[in-house]
């Protein structure tokens, strides 16, 4: 049966609650301990797809989960979870899944805005393309600048972006606008096969491959004056936008893992409606080694972005011949999307603690959390979510009604709606690079396919995903940022 078909026939069995959101009911599957929720409208529901709704409906049989599964509007097909996927567990009953969390630990977006404005950068965008292209190594298996000895990878797992900057990578106040200061604690080098120290060791300082990227921004538009001018943000001001994560480091710790997921299973008798959504009890010592391992991989990821931010940076200045003060190229925020994480959460009106699981999902925290800096603890959290290479990407905040009904999460981006297969098929003849061109945006990419496989048509449209996130509340846009320039992998 092709897709479509068994979409509808799925919808048929979901109920809408309001504009915003769809209910895979209890029943959809059987062993659903929860409803299901997907946030979607009438226009994105169109792009759902069967197998997605069934991943929804999977995570909800799992131990020890609270409230509801939920997926994001850029919902698309997973490993295990769909992508787009929040679900938080019990610490007692529930349990920790490798498929919650992804094989990119810690993939994440970071932000920096800049003094520069758009007619200054323009006519110098294709210098500093190459010039950032040359700088910062990108595509499959690159290897970075940096070569880590064993002790200092060690040292380096431990202290995620601290490292970074401790080694000369930037300026100690980044941190403190970094999710978690850019270091989980309790990550265990010990726990690291040698598989994955050697990925590691060449790699910290790369963009990598896939939807990853570097992208040279200006702001267009502007939706909360007042949000963005505390955030640094005002109008045809240039910005950098920064997407990766732990590279084949992480990569090679989910892999890892799942192999002694899959034995827990059997061990401790877990019913799963599907294999790759492998786990263990909160508690046992799979589940406690795995978050261990996955904080370790979450702390590389912080510091690679933190050493790309770095020679951003320098770039900027050598193409721009401006001072650092002059430039203004400070960090906003820093924000990771594959991740678990341990939080305290308001449930039928007992706080508590549980372990979260965003894959393919950011924090949204409203104001006055605790877990946010200072200089933004009265705004909320800057959420930052990067569209497809030709449209836009927008800052938005984190709110109160996020923290009820979402576990303090939105989406993350714009989503797939096209294999990277389709993709490369649908592009075929075609001379993407120069279509990017035609509209303004000058890309550079360490392989033509790459582009086919990131192109437009490939993704759903931003500016649909984030109205979702905005109307029902979750957050709320501050600023749409339109690319100029674009690093692919």
């Amino acid at each position: 049966m092709i897709n479509k078909e068994r979409v509808i026939m799925a919808l048929e069995n979901l109920r809408r609650i309001d504009e915003t959101k769809i209910e895979v009911p209890i029943g959809y599957k059987q062993g659903m301990r929860v409803n299901g929720i997907i946030y979607v409208d009438q226009l994105l529901e169109k792009e759902l797809e069967a197998q997605s709704i069934d991943q929804v409906a999977n995570v909800a049989t799992l131990p020890g989960i609270i409230k509801s599964s939920m997926a994001m509007p850029d919902v698309h097909t997973g490993y295990g979870f769909a992508i787009g996927g929040v679900a938080a567990f019990d610490l007692k009953e529930g349990i920790v899944s490798p498929g919650g969390v992804g094989y990119d630990i810690n993939c994440g977006v970071r932000l920096l805005r800049t003094n520069l404005k758009k007619e200054e950068v323009l006519p110098k965008i294709k210098d500093i393309v190459n010039v950032l292209y040359t700088e910062i190594p990108s595509g499959v298996g690159s290897k970075g600048r940096i070569r880590l000895g064993p002790e200092d990878e060690r040292k380096l797992l431990i202290k995620g972006a601290r490292w970074a900057v401790e080694n000369g990578y930037g300026e100690a106040e980044d941190l403190e606008k970094i999710e978690s200061g850019g270091c989980i604690d309790g990550a265990d080098p010990s726990l690291i096969s040698n598989k994955a120290y050697e990925r590691g060791r060449a790699q910290q300082g790369t963009l990598g491959s896939g939807n990853h990227f570097l992208e040279v921004q200006y702001i267009d538009e502007i939706y909360d004056e007042r949000a963005a001018n505390s955030l640094g943000l005002f109008k045809d001001h240039v910005t950098v936008m920064i997407h990766t994560g732990s590279r084949g480091f992480g990569h090679q710790v989910c892999t890892d893992f799942l192999e002694v997921m899959e034995r827990a299973v059997n061990k401790y008798k877990i019913n799963l409606p599907d294999r790759e959504l492998a786990c263990a009890p909160y508690e046992s010592p799979e589940a406690q080694d795995y978050l261990s391992a996955m904080r370790a991989a979450a702390n590389y990821a912080w510091s690679n972005r933190q050493c790309i931010m770095h020679w951003a940076r320098e770039s900027f200045m050598k193409v721009f011949g401006v001072s650092p003060k002059k430039l203004g190229m400070t960090l906003i925020y820093d924000v990771a999307h594959n991740i678990a994480k341990i939080e305290e959460h308001e449930v039928n009106g007992k706080k508590k603690k549980f372990i979260v699981h965003r894959k393919g999902a950011t924090r949204a925290f409203p104001p006055g959390h605790p877990e946010l800096p200072g200089i933004y603890r009265h705004l909320g959290q800057p959420v930052l979510i990067p569209g497809d290479m030709g449209r836009a990407s927008f800052v938005l905040l984190g709110t109160e009604k996020a923290m009820k009904e979402t576990f303090g999460s939105t989406c993350h981006g714009a989503g797939r709606v096209m294999s990277r297969h389709q993709a490369i098929k649908r592009a075929r003849g075609r001379a993407i690079w120069r279509e990017m061109e035609d509209k303004g945006i000058i890309v550079k990419s360490a392989g033509r396919g790459t582009l086919a496989e990131e192109m437009s048509e490939a993704y759903k449209d931003i500016s649909n995903v984030v109205d979702v996130v905005h109307k029902a509340g979750i957050s709320e846009k501050v600023a749409r940022l339109r690319p100029m320039g674009v690093i692919k992998g």
